[in-house]
């Protein structure tokens, strides 16, 4: 693996991992790095064939299913960084330097595909030893494999640690976002960079700045399910989205909240929340449903997630699940009585059992939400939507213009 022997040598840290080409080579590496595992084939792209694994029948059903593994295209094998922060930095690099506008933070946790999760510039939770940590390896790998133009790095932060994940020498999706968000020219500038043995006019990376941003840019990404009634619409490391939006704003939540509204599918301000969540996500959606609930939303729960909520004090009135009876949750969405839908899937039962909910959704236009992290971010963003009563309008330009004066003053 010539990735992981540079990293070694610049003391950059990677996820334990390995490389299988039968099972008995995939459990040895299970044994030493513990699971759960990301697993998936060599040179893809789009995450195309990754799974999160969980235990050794997994793994094993992984392994037998696979397609054209050989020595030269072995599985790769890593220690999945669960409750991980994902983050991103594309660079400008000239060969012998990189120039970082700004670093990406992820709203979903790691497991999650960087195109799927929407992600927020600047960071709001990274701390800034950790955003200087980030740009300094993205410029020392910008160096040591000699990238001129541009370069994506994915990066994951668990255990107080920063972690590579993964080094992209080309363009990445993000780069418009992050040029509109930051007021930088990424792809010219790249372009006069690449071509500069070629018109003589050298323009060194060094000498750009990177400037505070005094807003926040939200990238939500768009999906299809809506033309596909019977897919579930859950979110893993393979990428489904179809397209990105972004929401600009002087607060997340209120970037947040323009981002799904550009997406089609606007959070609503007022009506009746649906809570459906596993126990291992209870304690994460407590603090979205408290909000909920202090903004004026009924909270609709089914019986495990109500009896969670009426121990922390939070009220909801219980509602049944399709195999309990009627009326329930089906029930509910079609007839307009619910106007939210939080369901997070956990494990092979519960992601099919409980699909039909959010299926329900999809085909009655109902916006749905599946992770605890996409939760609380939409709590905040009504809430910011809510209680901004000045909803200032401003070009893109003026935001650009507040970065040059901020950055003058």
């Amino acid at each position: 693996d010539r990735f992981r022997q540079i990293m070694d040598q610049l003391d950059i840290p990677m996820p334990e991992s390995g490389m299988a080409v039968n099972i008995e080579e995939a459990l040895a590496i299970a044994g030493r790095i513990g699971y759960p595992l990301m697993v998936r084939p060599s040179y893809v792209l789009g995450g195309r064939g990754m799974e999160v694994v969980y235990d050794e029948e997994s793994l094993r059903r992984y392994v037998a299913a696979a397609v054209g593994v050989t020595p030269e295209r072995p599985i790769l094998i890593d220690r999945f960084l669960k409750d991980a922060i994902e983050v991103e930095a594309d660079a400008i690099a000239d060969g012998s330097d990189a120039f970082v506008p700004a670093v990406m933070e992820h709203i979903e946790l790691a497991g999650i595909h960087s195109g799927d999760s929407a992600c927020v510039i600047p960071p709001i939770s990274i701390s800034d030893r950790h955003i200087e940590t980030i740009v300094q390896y993205t410029r020392k790998i910008a160096r040591e494999l000699n990238v001129v133009g541009l370069m994506n790095m994915q990066y994951a932060i668990a255990d107080n640690r920063v972690y590579v994940l993964e080094a992209n020498p080309r363009a990445s999706r993000t780069v418009p976002l992050v040029s509109k968000v930051c007021s930088v020219s990424m792809a010219r500038i790249a372009t006069e960079v690449m071509l500069a043995t070629e018109t003589g006019n050298s323009f060194p990376v060094k000498n750009l700045v990177t400037k505070k941003i005094p807003h926040y840019g939200v990238k939500e990404a768009v999906f299809p399910f809506n033309m596909f009634p019977e897919v579930d619409p859950i979110l893993g490391p393979e990428m489904r989205s179809t397209g990105e939006v972004l929401g600009i704003a002087g607060c997340f939540g209120l970037a947040y909240y323009k981002a799904q509204e550009a997406t089609q599918v606007p959070l609503p301000t007022s009506g009746t929340v649906l809570l459906s969540v596993p126990d291992q996500d209870k304690p994460a959606m407590l603090q979205a449903a408290r909000e909920f609930s202090r903004l004026g939303f009924k909270i609709k729960a089914t019986v495990g997630t109500h009896q969670f909520l009426k121990e922390q004090g939070v009220a909801s009135t219980e509602i049944k699940k399709v195999y309990e009876g009627r009326p329930n949750i089906v029930d509910g969405i079609t007839n307009n009585e619910i106007n939210l839908v939080i369901n997070t899937p956990s494990g092979k039962r519960s992601q099919y059992d409980d699909s039909y909910i959010r299926k329900t959704a999809i085909r009655n236009k109902v916006p749905y939400i599946t992770t605890p992290a996409a939760a609380v971010a939409s709590a905040r963003g009504i809430a910011a939507y809510k209680e901004n009563s000045y909803r200032e309008i401003k070009s893109l330009q003026e935001y650009h213009a507040d970065i040059d004066g901020e950055n003058h003053s």
